[in-house]
């Protein structure tokens, strides 16, 4: 930290103050896994780490994360390695491999679009949109707001076009990006919404106050049978008795 201040600002922080600042740092959720093989509700599919919902719920720092990585990661790798033993060689479906590369491309048969909105310019817009709607402090009004913008962003980003090769191609990239950023944007937009209270890095101008009761369940998130999402709320299992026995003999 000495010396990236020294270097980039030119500041000793030794003898000068420097200011600190909250930031964008983690998103508190992430994929749906079992606690002991990490294993998802998509058969072969495991998840550890940042990617996966996690056990320190709304303070997630930036050490927590190694220790996800330690523990869970070894078990996921033990689980994966275990299922696709059992499992054995997988056929995939020809059909869906042609009409995922024929989706991924489809953006440079739509070209430039002649209002000049490339996929940078609706990847600036999302980010503006939750930075200032759906940041550290948000309210509902706000996050309502932000919604509705999602919403125009994503028949906006059906239509983006691209134009140049196909080796290297930022553009593509972010236009091939923008689908999933949206998804993600989405989800913490209205998970937010649904949590009316304040907890971690999860901050509600007008819930200021942290309500016990929303500690006991987390708000999952799936894919509805008419493509929109769906929101739940499950109850976060009781910490068994013996768990329970050594915590208070730690104490």
């Amino acid at each position: 930290m000495y010396h990236q201040f020294k270097q980039l600002a030119d500041i000793d922080i030794t003898t000068t103050p420097m200011e600190v600042g909250p930031t964008t740092h983690y998103i508190m959720g992430g994929v749906k896994v079992d606690g002991d093989t990490q294993g998802s509700t998509v058969p072969g599919l495991f998840a550890a780490g940042e990617c996966a919902a996690g056990l320190h719920g709304a303070n997630r720092l930036g050490g927590n994360s190694l220790s996800d990585l330690l523990v869970f990661g070894k078990r996921a790798g033990e689980f994966a390695a275990a299922f696709a033993r059992s499992n054995g060689p997988t056929t995939l479906d020809r059909m869906q491999v042609e009409d995922t590369a024929r989706c991924a491309l489809e953006p440079f048969e739509r070209g430039a679009g002649s209002d000049g909105r490339g996929p940078y310019q609706l990847q600036q817009e999302l980010q503006v949109t939750m930075q200032d709607l759906v940041g550290i402090v948000r309210t509902e009004s706000e996050m309502r707001e932000a919604l509705g913008r999602i919403a125009h962003l994503r028949e906006q980003a059906r239509r983006v076009g691209v134009v140049g090769n196909r080796e290297y191609n930022p553009g593509w990239h972010t236009a091939l990006d923008l689908p999933n950023l949206l998804i993600v944007s989405e989800a913490i937009s209205r998970a937010a919404t649904e949590r009316r209270e304040s907890r971690g890095g999860h901050f509600r101008d007008d819930y200021p106050e942290k309500d016990p009761a929303a500690g006991r369940f987390n708000i999952v998130i799936r894919n509805g049978p008419d493509g929109q999402m769906q929101l739940s709320r499950e109850p976060i299992p009781e910490m068994p008795a013996e768990l329970k026995r050594v915590i208070e003999e730690q104490k």
